[in-house]
């Protein structure tokens, strides 16, 4: 078995664990393991592709913005097109519509949502709502941009490399992953809908995260947005769409706790969700090309997990995100390092009371 020494060790390759890789590579030495053979196999691949500043708690809200700010940063500094214009339209009911609408959204009449939805037949909502500083993104491009950057500041990536073993002796990691044996000060636990289990196996008590299905497919459609066109979401949750490059992303919305694993979609789901769409749209789906399930985990605070586990100093947890992994990546990366490296935020280029308020609201429970 080979062996290998690292200060820092990130079990996890999805968005969470590169963003934070490539936020560390210039001041530790790292080493990120992946159990798949390739990156960003599970949640990272299956999502949504659209930040929403308006969507989640306040941590959460904060945290977006950061994570826009950092990545308008990249695309100056690169040329990357990492991001794109695309505005949010909630639809529903008065009473949803109030209910679901944030402080960043704005009421629009109905006339005007019909003016920037026009495959929404008239008489499927009565209220709606538009938040305009919502972005597409290019997950691909952004977890490729991480991987390559953290790459090339030395941090070694090892997919199909499960963590079968782990050890602390008071000072230090010992952790069996794959064929080698890698020894490291801290471990970050960025395993997704197998966080808990990975604590678990690390002597860690559990932070009651759960993983939850939502399921998406591509289709095509006679009546297909044109690129630019706004995601549409029901206040209600019954679904959501948007233009996507082969045809329409759409999706039932739906939020079902669920084991860790490669989750796919329940028979009949998409097929329901085609014939939901026909009533309250002039989409005209007339086939699905593809289809899938995401896990989106998070603990009972829906805000995620970031921070050294109370209990055990030498294990930190970055877990918990739910449905804003994408959005809130590089804000919680910066909280991430700066906690983890010790360094003054400012040297980070971080705002510290920034960073103060995250790693608070972020902070692990105690065991109970």
């Amino acid at each position: 078995m080979s062996s290998l020494e690292c200060d820092i060790l990130i079990i996890g390759g999805g968005i969470a664990g590169l963003s934070l890789a490539s936020a560390l590579a210039p001041f530790s030495s790292v080493v990120l393991v992946e159990s798949e053979p390739t990156l960003g196999y599970h949640a990272s691949a299956r999502s949504a592709r659209q930040l929403i500043p308006s969507y989640g708690p306040a941590p959460v809200l904060d945290l977006t913005r950061r994570t826009l700010d950092l990545l308008d940063g990249v695309q100056s500094s690169t040329g990357l097109p990492l991001t794109v214009p695309r505005s949010f339209v909630l639809v529903g009911s008065e009473a949803d519509v109030d209910a679901r609408a944030s402080a960043s959204m704005h009421r629009i009449p109905h006339a005007e949502a019909l003016e920037l939805c026009p495959q929404l037949r008239p008489d499927a909502f009565a209220a709606a709502a538009v938040d305009t500083d919502c972005v597409g993104t290019d997950t691909d491009l952004l977890l490729e941009y991480h991987r390559r950057s953290a790459s090339d500041d030395g941090v070694l990536i090892l997919p199909s490399a499960p963590v079968t073993a782990a050890r602390y002796d008071g000072s230090g990691w010992t952790v069996r992953a794959g064929y080698r044996s890698i020894t490291a000060e801290v471990v970050v636990d960025a395993a997704g809908a197998w966080a808990d289990d990975v604590a678990a196996l690390c002597g860690v008590a559990p932070q009651g995260l759960v993983p939850f299905r939502r399921t998406a497919a591509i289709v095509a459609a006679d009546n297909a947005p044109p690129p630019g066109s706004p995601m549409v979401a029901a206040a209600d949750d019954s679904f959501y769409y948007r233009p996507d490059a082969d045809g329409v992303l759409i999706s039932p919305s739906e939020s079902e706790p669920a084991e860790p694993g490669d989750a796919q979609p329940h028979p009949g789901d998409v097929e329901r969700l085609v014939e939901r769409l026909g009533a309250v749209t002039t989409l005209g789906i007339t086939a699905v090309r593809r289809s899938w399930t995401g896990l989106r985990t998070q603990r009972d605070s829906t805000v995620p997990v970031v921070g050294f586990d109370p209990g055990h100093p030498g294990f930190f947890w970055l877990a918990g995100q739910g449905g804003y992994g994408f959005q809130t990546s590089s804000g919680i990366a910066e909280v991430a390092a700066v906690l983890l490296t010790g360094a003054d935020p400012a040297d980070l280029g971080a705002d510290p009371d920034r960073v103060v308020a995250a790693a608070a609201a972020l902070r692990p429970a105690p065991a109970a």
